[in-house]
């Protein structure tokens, strides 16, 4: 649901998701995709993810349009796009805008 942050709303949009995750952790990240991202702190390219990273999709120097939650062995929750429920896939797929992750201040590596 474009702009769902869950509860009476019926939905989630992808980053209210991660919004809400981290809320649930006791962490307020910011609302949109695009500003989450920027939030940082950025995941160093090449470095191993670890569960709790976001990572993010679309245009760096533009726009990000989308964000994952990734939970480990190259998979991610996901509110995919609209009408299609939450779910489980992997964060990398052919053709993806793949645009980076943060590991956002308080999340600990295991």
């Amino acid at each position: 649901m474009w702009g769902g942050n869950g509860g009476t709303d019926g939905g989630f949009d992808c980053s209210g998701l991660a919004s809400a995750a981290y809320k649930a952790a006791g962490l307020t990240l910011s609302r949109t995709a695009d500003a989450q991202f920027r939030a940082g702190p950025r995941v160093p390219d090449g470095q191993p993810l670890l569960p709790g990273d976001l990572v993010f999709y679309g245009n760096a120097s533009v726009n990000i349009h989308h964000v994952g939650l990734y939970i480990g062995d190259g998979m991610m929750i996901d509110a995919p796009d609209f009408g299609q429920v939450v779910k489980i896939q992997p964060y990398r797929y052919k053709g993806d805008d793949y645009a980076g992750a943060t590991r956002p201040a308080g999340s600990v590596a295991p």
